[in-house]
């Protein structure tokens, strides 16, 4: 790759300890033992799906990756469809399309129970010099972190994920033209235990199997249609947070599929449907004392409902850059279809206090104390989405911004204050204008994911739907 079109380095480089790193010896006399067979090597695409390579157990032993497994460049700069669209600085037929290296995080070793003898790595994206890839998804939630950590501030954070239970395979949609889905349900199953227990053999399957692979569930419900569940996964530091949610997303499809079922984590697979969200839990903590910084302690200025002022100004940043950094939290175009007023899903940027028609909701007391963001749908990125919002409240402390008062009442009806953008189109335009997303994330990735988010665009602009069809065929 020309000098020029080099990556820079992201802050800090692949973890290389000098001796060999617990999990990596625990898999090696796995392997010895015959309990493993293939070991998967991944990173997170653009889009948030994990890519990668299967590596066989003996040339894992003889060291075929005691250096990373290498994948072609285009993986970080593709479609949905892993076209290779141009607009890509890093990525084009100028460069070569040529290798990276996917260098395994030994801490985010599984075994993967729904596998036969088969465990996953997750990796970081480097260049041959260790460098890691400055748009690689996990690598820019690292950066927020990082500084995060030189501001004394350790984020915690855990993910809602709601998904939707098909009566069709992804296959037989497929071969019917993708018509809208059967759920396996026919009236609204929230909290309903009759109607959930219809699809209780894959909830069971998600729920003891990723606990399993340390995704450890605490919940898993009815949602607000037929159909629809939600999963609640055990909160912790925020990177190992959004390892676990990629994980799940992809091991959920995985264990759908080999027993039968069909699964969408689609944010809104009909109009007539309720949307599927990823809702966000997040907190902020001492890096030292591990102490709760979102509430105040015993003796300083509270906010409302004991909001400390670093906690008021975390959320601020959230709330004032949600707009500008909308593609990092709806990355797609039917993302934007989830936000429907009185549909369970937010429109307005404004907060309340246990109030889910607001599109930040407070809850918890004391030490547990935190804000749930319930913008991002079940189809986001979350490295990107954890990264964003971590950025936009570090950027809310940096510049002392106020958080506004409550919104009481019914949060659709929020007149005068700012709404999330309504398409991808109008979300381009927000980041585009935006200096606080190139502050926090530099132009690089910027650039980068403003060129994904106008190619989606543009290939949706270009197809004709059944929706035209339906509306112009007779009638125009």
């Amino acid at each position: 790759m020309p000098n020029q079109n080099r990556p820079r380095p992201a802050a800090g480089h692949a973890h290389k300890p000098h001796g060999k790193h617990p999990r990596l010896e625990e898999l090696e006399g796995m392997v010895r033992s015959g309990e493993i067979d293939t070991l998967i090597v991944a990173i997170t695409d653009m889009q948030g799906r994990l890519v990668g390579k299967r590596v066989q157990a003996q040339a894992f032993l003889n060291g075929v990756i005691d250096h990373g497994a290498h994948f072609c460049t285009y993986l970080l700069g593709t479609d949905m469809e892993m076209n290779t669209p141009g607009g890509f600085k890093l990525m084009n037929w100028e460069t070569g399309y040529g290798d990276w290296i996917a260098a395994p995080v030994w801490d985010t070793l599984r075994v993967l129970p729904w596998l036969e003898k088969t465990a996953l790595v997750l990796a970081d994206a480097t260049d041959d010099e260790g460098d890691e890839i400055p748009v690689a998804p996990r690598t820019i939630l690292k950066r927020q972190v990082e500084k995060a950590a030189s501001m004394g501030i350790v984020v915690k954070a855990g993910s809602e994920l709601e998904y939707y239970v098909l009566k069709d395979s992804w296959e037989s949609l497929a071969d019917r033209g993708w018509p809208v889905p059967k759920p396996f349900g026919y009236y609204n199953e929230d909290y309903h235990l009759l109607q959930a227990v219809k699809a209780e053999p894959l909830h069971r399957l998600l729920r003891n199997l990723m606990t399993e692979a340390r995704i450890p569930i605490e919940f898993s419900k009815g949602e607000a249609a037929p159909g629809q569940h939600e999963v609640n996964i055990r909160y912790d530091h925020v990177l190992e947070s959004a390892d676990r949610t990629v994980v799940f997303k992809h091991g959920a499809k995985e264990i759908a599929y080999l027993n039968g079922w069909g699964i969408t984590f689609m944010a809104k697979p009909d109009h007539r449907w309720t949307g599927s969200s990823g809702h966000l839990h997040m907190s902020i903590w001492g890096a030292e004392d591990d102490r709760p910084l979102f509430a105040a302690a015993s003796g300083e200025p509270a906010g409302p409902y004991g909001i400390s002022t670093l906690g008021s100004q975390f959320m601020a940043g959230m709330m004032k850059l949600s707009r500008e950094l909308a593609p990092f939290i709806a990355p797609f175009v039917n993302s934007y279809k989830r936000y429907a007023a009185l549909s369970w899903a937010p429109v307005n940027v404004v907060w309340g206090r246990d109030n889910r028609t607001t599109g930040f909701r407070l809850v918890g007391h004391g030490g547990a104390l935190h804000v749930e963001n319930r913008f991002p749908g079940g189809d986001m990125n979350a490295y990107l989405t954890y990264a964003a919002m971590i950025g936009a409240g570090l950027y809310g402390i940096e510049h002392g911004l106020p958080l506004e008062p409550e919104f009481r009442g019914n949060g659709y009806a929020a007149e005068g204050h700012p709404r999330m953008p309504r398409a991808l189109w109008e979300a381009i335009g927000e980041l585009e204008r935006s200096e606080a997303a190139r502050e926090i994330f530099g132009d690089d990735v910027v650039d980068h994911y403003l060129n994904a988010a106008r190619v989606e665009q543009t290939q949706y602009d270009a197809v004709v739907h059944n929706w035209d069809r339906e509306r112009y065929l007779e009638r125009g």
